[in-house]
């Protein structure tokens, strides 16, 4: 598991599976637009969501949620990444969310 930036996540939106493993009312605030929410919990039951030939690239709020979640990703044969900083960091750098008016795919 390799910790990225958030530039680096929103270049691999393309290429990787966005993967948002926050709460759902967390998820409510704004997501990065095209990611796929499972929170963390229900991760373990929700594996055959996930394309082992697709690289993901895990997002929680602060970047600590989604290392654990990268890690236990890469030990089932994936190939997960982390976003340091987590959505903080992503709207912190002004980067678009679904929430955002701007963004033609919001959903708020």
């Amino acid at each position: 598991m390799a910790e990225i930036t958030v530039r680096d996540a929103g270049r691999r939106r393309s290429s990787a599976l966005i993967l948002d493993v926050r709460e759902d009312f967390e998820v409510s605030e704004g997501m990065i637009p095209g990611a796929k929410h499972i929170p963390m919990g229900q991760l373990r039951g929700r594996l055959s969501e996930l394309n082992p030939a697709v690289p993901v690239v895990v997002v929680c709020r602060s970047g600590n949620r989604s290392a654990r979640v990268a890690d236990a990703l890469g030990e089932a044969g994936f190939a997960a990444d982390t976003m340091a900083g987590g959505m903080t960091a992503w709207t912190g750098a002004g980067l678009l969310t679904t929430r955002d008016s701007k963004d033609p795919s919001s959903k708020a």
